[in-house]
């Protein structure tokens, strides 16, 4: 591939790959069962989907605009870095990701274990709860978390009648968020983006949809602002509603701080090859 670095191209191919593995199994719960990431408290959390889960994309769209973007800006930043500097920045904004993302992903799950702590239920009958399979087509249903809840709690000795609205619907949140997952390379490319940024800030980019040149300095802040608009709104601007916004922003923080060090230390005379 021309202009390209070797780092990327063989990022590039191997996110592609493992789409394809997707397509060709026909079945993607497979796949997503073994290397998206699933949160500590899933029965499908595996150690290695804090790692694989970043060659994994949920569509064609996804993976083709994260690997556009890992074309266009990570060729640049590696050229800079150096291969072993450049595949240690990528997978680094990518835990960072991860980081965040579990962060968020505890902040929201204690409330609901204190709304649910006067069930009495054991650590163990409220991991079965939560991971309950409840998917109705393309939908949770509080209906069916009650229908597969009644004989699981009466065989620890408990009844439905004894559970009110307000414990159903946090049981229906915490087995929302503990069943979920995550996939894509975009914490990893929102640290390049960053790094990328840093390095060349008055270079000049602009949305296919706003053909206005635009510097990077304020092109890239300007994208993670909407990243954290939508976070703490849950309104969408340009990506679809299930994008990992706290994702993103996790791999800027970590890019940007791994940056910010590093120029301090003169980035270019410690550059890894």
């Amino acid at each position: 591939m021309r202009g390209i670095t070797d780092t990327v191209k063989h990022l590039i191919i191997i996110n592609v790959l493992m789409f394809i593995g997707t397509l060709v199994i026909g079945n993607r719960a497979i796949f997503s069962n073994l290397f998206a990431l699933h949160f500590p408290k899933s029965d499908m959390f595996q150690p290695w989907q804090i790692i694989t889960h970043m060659f994994m994309h949920g569509n064609f769209q996804h993976i083709l605009f994260n690997m556009l973007a890992l074309w266009m800006f990570g060729t640049a930043v590696e050229q800079v870095f150096g291969k072993s500097k450049f595949i240690f920045f990528y997978l680094s904004s990518g835990l960072g990701a991860v980081v965040l993302t579990f962060i968020v992903y505890y902040i929201q799950v204690m409330p609901l274990m204190v709304d649910v702590s006067s069930l009495g239920y054991s650590d163990e009958l409220l991991n079965q709860i939560v991971n309950l399979d409840i998917l109705e087509g393309n939908y949770l249903k509080s209906e069916i978390l009650e229908r597969k809840m009644a004989p699981l709690i009466a065989e620890y000795g408990h009844a439905m009648s004894s559970v009110s609205n307000a414990e159903i619907k946090a049981l229906f949140e915490l087995n929302h968020l503990t069943r979920g997952s995550m996939v894509g390379a975009s914490g990893a490319i929102m640290g390049i983006l960053v790094a990328f940024g840093m390095l060349f800030p008055n270079s000049k980019l602009m949305l296919i949809f706003l053909p206005v040149p635009i510097k990077a300095k304020y092109f890239i802040p300007g994208l993670i602002a909407l990243d954290l608009f939508s976070a703490l709104t849950g309104v969408s601007i340009f990506s679809p509603n299930n994008t990992a916004y706290i994702a993103h922003i996790g791999g800027a923080i970590t890019g940007f701080l791994m940056m910010y060090f590093w120029k301090k230390d003169e980035l270019d005379k410690y550059r890894w090859n």
